[in-house]
């Protein structure tokens, strides 16, 4: 019998109004009140972020999602978990998950840094004396002995980094969602995080990662998802994926196609 996929996408779509077309509800409250009967249709002007994406991941599984900025990879990950709708389509992540997709998201910038490792635990539902018991591994893994009782708002771009990941990697989930946030900070530290990424996979567990240096997603992952305009171009191992995306790179760009990513 086939195990249940942790996550799935089932033919997603997700549009989004382009700011420069969006009318200001003054503007659309005063057609109406001028024409009660006419009915404006906007779906013309919709920007659509992905279109009919479909996958299956099982558990503990190392996934890359890739592709050139503005391809849909955020929006992905932001359906998954739950963040934003889609307009059509289905999806489900099966299992305690988290995220590092936006800088700071999950945290309250009032608060210490103290004070969001136990809020950031209780979203999660881990009790706070559980939680006690690893705080100090998260300050440590951070760097932030000497900050971690100051507010978060106070904090560099890297440190809240460093802490959301640290974190994340720290309360032990099922699934880890990771996006582009680890181009933040100083290269030892990203190099610190990539370690306990690998122990993660070497734990068992799913990760979801997303990234622009093809060495980083070969050594993390074995499977690859390429996003393009919106659009599953393919899903497949990692090297194959990879060299595909690469060959188009290289051939928008001019170069040989027989050159590859490596």
């Amino acid at each position: 019998m086939a195990t249940q996929p942790v996550i799935v996408a089932d033919h997603l779509y997700k549009s989004y109004m382009p700011r420069a077309h969006q009318v200001s509800l003054r503007h659309e409250a005063m057609h109406l009140l001028k024409h009660p009967l006419q009915h404006r249709d906007h779906s013309e002007d919709l920007f659509w972020a992905l279109q009919d994406v479909s996958f299956a991941i099982q558990s503990g599984e190392s996934v890359a999602l890739v592709g050139r900025n503005g391809s849909g990879k955020t929006t992905l990950l932001r359906l998954l978990c739950g963040i934003t709708r889609p307009a059509r389509g289905y999806a489900a992540v099966r299992g305690r998950f988290a995220t590092l997709i936006a800088l700071g998201a999950g945290f309250n910038f009032e608060r210490t840094g103290r004070e969001n490792i136990f809020l950031n635990a209780a979203i999660q539902g881990i009790h706070p004396r559980r939680v006690g018991e690893y705080a100090e591994r998260i300050v440590e893994f951070a760097e932030l002995e000497e900050f971690i009782d100051v507010p978060v708002k106070r904090y560099s771009s890297g440190m809240v980094t460093r802490l959301g990941f640290s974190i994340a990697a720290h309360i032990s989930p099922d699934i880890i969602f990771i996006d582009e946030v680890l181009a933040v900070g100083d290269e030892g530290f990203q190099q610190k995080c990539l370690v306990r990424i690998l122990e993660m996979k070497r734990e068992g567990r799913t990760l979801m990662f997303v990234s622009h240096s093809a060495e980083t997603v070969r050594k993390v992952c074995e499977r690859a998802l390429w996003l393009n305009h919106g659009h599953l171009e393919m899903d497949g191992p990692v090297d194959e994926v990879m060299d595909g995306y690469a060959a188009l790179l290289h051939l928008q760009q001019g170069e040989p196609e027989n050159a590859r990513m490596r």
